[in-house]
């Protein structure tokens, strides 16, 4: 019997609408089975009217938690409480975090170097911290486009698989995510993101790894190897597909085949060009 990737989802209710939870659900079944699905707050507050309409249509279990100190975030302490308990007592592949709340960066990364992935959704406001220290970060205004084929492929692979642990520095564990849009469902220019040098040196990177001789990649290939290396998904800068961003970017030659797409840098190409002209 083949083993089920199981998923524990944590929601910050205070920090996070309702309106976006079949969204989140339906991204996170590409990946796993979410077995375990709580919401933490407040219950009283007429904040979270909202979630208490979803609750039982999701089958979330609410997680109630008193502000005892004016101030201070109680739910943040109950979700991580609740996370490390469910870390070391349940066999888990991966963890959920949906808050836009940057409290959470220090556990995600404590969740990281135990091997597990951590997915996380928030709102645009979220810091880019917690952002950065997810395996995989979509913003929520982002959610209802398909999510690249490459991207599921690779987290349907590695999640059951460890990762390499964390170092235990300070700041985040991974390879900053480039700073994608902060504006709800709109695209990213071409001047923006070619002005984006975290992004272009990311593309550039995995598409020199993923090469032939010629300097042409699977982009499938391609996506893999960005998943491994930042929070990155194409959609947060607008684009559906990551193909899309690439066209976007203009920076990169595009072929296809039958069955595959290829991408290239064009500054490799300009060489080949001055090269053969040299001959």
């Amino acid at each position: 019997m083949t083993h089920d990737t199981s998923i524990a989802l944590l929601i910050d209710a205070d920090n996070s609408p309702s309106g976006k939870i079949e969204e989140i659900l339906d991204e996170l079944a590409k990946y796993g089975v979410i077995n375990i699905r709580r919401a933490f707050g407040n219950w009283k507050s007429p904040h979270l009217k909202g979630w208490e309409g979803v609750l039982h249509d999701y089958a979330i279990q609410p997680m109630q938690q008193f502000a005892y100190t004016k101030g201070k975030d109680a739910t943040d302490m109950a979700m991580i409480i609740d996370a490390m308990d469910l870390l070391y007592t349940k066999q888990l592949d991966g963890f959920c975090i949906v808050s836009s709340d940057s409290d959470f960066t220090p556990l995600v990364m404590r969740i990281r170097a135990n091997g597990l992935k951590v997915f996380g959704f928030g709102e645009k406001k979220t810091p880019d911290p917690f952002v950065n220290a997810c395996s995989k970060f979509l913003y929520l205004e982002s959610l209802g486009e398909q999510a690249p084929e490459e991207a599921v492929v690779e987290a349907k692979a590695s999640i059951t698989n460890t990762e390499v642990p964390a170092a235990p520095v300070a700041g985040p564990a991974v390879q900053p995510a480039p700073v994608a849009a902060k504006t709800a469902n709109v695209k990213v220019g071409t001047k923006e993101l070619k002005a984006n040098t975290r992004l272009v040196n990311l593309l550039r990177k995995s598409v020199e790894s993923a090469a032939d001789d010629e300097g042409w990649a699977g982009l499938g290939a391609v996506g893999q190897h960005i998943s491994k290396q930042a929070s990155f998904d194409s959609r947060n800068y607008g684009y559906a597909k990551l193909k899309d961003l690439f066209q976007a970017i203009a920076l990169f030659e595009i072929r296809k085949n039958d069955k595959s797409i290829f991408v290239r840098d064009k500054n490799k190409a300009t060489l080949e060009l001055k090269g053969a002209a040299t001959q």
